[in-house]
């Protein structure tokens, strides 16, 4: 049986232990398999900065900690030696210019992650909520770098108008990630498809015949090819 995209990510968003199955699953068939040495442990940070930290964290390091074809093609997961404490909230990503950072609640299981910009104003920084569990986080987090890699499977443009959007809408079947940038996400058996907020389309292909076929059915400036 093939990975249905749609029902996995259905599940993962309201499991932390589907959000693993999900994670794994989407690397096997898009990007590459997980493998034994792709996780790391984060015992000596925990132990550096004197708290546990909680099990989705855990997990998620132990799972794919090594894996920046994931979580750092843009935005970078940090190392277990690079986790720090600011302002009570464990700080895990940062974005690709330092612009922002992404920061766990160290309590629970499956804890709320926030959002702190970088502001001229350093008295108005503040860590805004991002979204409700750390699991989630880490699921729009695989979705969105794998979209980066650039390893031919990859394309990107401009969305040209609404007539893309309606058509995309018409060829692949709406997913339920979580809602981050006014981002929506699409999918079938063999592509990915994110339309971003700002008017730009990303596609990623399992095989480059489904990426080809995608430019095809969708001609425009696509950037990479």
């Amino acid at each position: 049986m093939g990975f249905d995209m749609g029902a996995a990510l259905e599940q993962a968003v309201v499991d932390r232990h589907q959000a693993w199955w999900f994670v794994r699953e989407y690397a096997e068939h898009f990007v590459s398999p997980l493998g034994d040495d792709d996780g790391c442990a984060v015992d000596e940070a925990e132990e550096r900065l004197g708290i546990r930290l909680p099990a989705a964290v855990r997990e998620a390091y132990a799972l794919f900690g090594r894996r920046a074809d994931l979580t750092g093609n843009q935005d970078e997961l940090l190392s277990p030696d690079r986790l720090r404490m600011w302002d009570g909230v464990l700080v895990h990503r940062v974005e690709n210019q330092a612009c922002a950072h992404w920061g766990v609640a160290p309590v629970g299981d499956d804890p709320p992650v926030f959002l702190r910009p970088d502001l001229a104003d350093k008295r108005v920084e503040k860590w805004e909520p991002f979204l409700d569990r750390f699991s989630l986080a880490c699921v729009e987090m695989v979705l969105a770098e794998s979209l980066l890699l650039q390893d031919g499977l990859t394309e990107c443009r401009e969305l040209e108008d609404d007539v893309d959007l309606a058509r995309i809408e018409r060829a692949f079947t709406p997913l339920a990630v979580p809602h981050v940038g006014d981002s929506r996400w699409y999918a079938n058996a063999d592509v990915v498809v994110r339309v971003m907020g700002d008017g730009f389309l990303m596609v990623r292909g399992r095989t480059s015949a489904a990426l080809g076929a995608v430019l095809e059915a969708f001609p425009g400036e696509w950037l990479w090819s």
